[in-house]
């Protein structure tokens, strides 16, 4: 896959005031600091498209970009069009309870209920053990029927020693209550690791839709 362009299009406060579901959809999420929009602007190949920022809880709302599209690896023919989307986080960020409450509330309308959403990436920070938090947020979306796939980031900031014992040690705690697990990916965004595999998955995606698109 080639990315001809990504564009920042709206952010929305809840699911009812998205753009039209016209289009297969992708949306990002993670504990607050996992490296989201650094990874969102690295599979884009644009440093500036989702604001990166030092304090955690910075995503507040769907934002959803527009992104144009070739298959394969050259740029002809008519561009894919579909959408990314950034979600706000889950965990410690300094939010008072009841704006929790909002935002969870929020982002399970939106998981649930937006029609034209293909696969909820879930970033889990590879430098650390499983944690909980992650653990109980994949059993939800499990518990909900929403298709997704677990990309652990910063595989750059630790050894490939201790990056693959805590991505083998968080497939073994999921195996505990899950009989298949979902696709994974270990990237980097500063060594673009797991880009162009991230983006196959995705043109694959969009073929598939696009031929059950045909067969209404």
């Amino acid at each position: 896959m080639i990315i001809q362009s990504a564009t920042y299009l709206i952010s929305s406060p809840d699911y009812t005031k998205c753009p039209k579901a016209d289009r297969p959809e992708y949306a990002f999420i993670g504990r607050s600091n996992v490296g989201k929009s650094s990874l969102i602007n690295m599979l884009c190949d644009n440093h500036k498209l989702a604001k990166t920022s030092g304090s955690p809880g910075k995503t507040q709302l769907i934002n959803h970009f527009d992104i144009k599209s070739f298959a394969g690896n050259t740029a002809a023919g008519k561009p894919d069009a579909w959408y990314l989307v950034d979600l706000p986080g889950y965990g410690f960020a300094k939010v008072s309870q009841n704006q929790r409450k909002q935002w969870e509330k929020m982002i399970e309308n939106y998981l649930r209920k937006r029609e034209n959403l293909i696969n909820i990436f879930v970033l889990i920070d590879s430098r650390h053990s499983p944690q909980q938090l992650d653990l109980d947020f994949v059993n939800q979306l499990g518990e909900w029927e929403v298709p997704f796939c677990l990309v652990f980031t910063k595989a750059d900031k630790e050894t490939q020693r201790v990056v693959a014992k805590n991505v083998k040690d968080f497939l073994d705690a999921m195996r505990k209550t899950w009989q298949f697990l979902p696709r994974n990916f270990v990237t980097s965004a500063e060594k673009k690791m797991g880009r162009d595999k991230m983006l196959q998955f995705i043109e694959a995606c969009n073929n598939e839709a696009a031929q059950a698109g045909n067969n209404d």
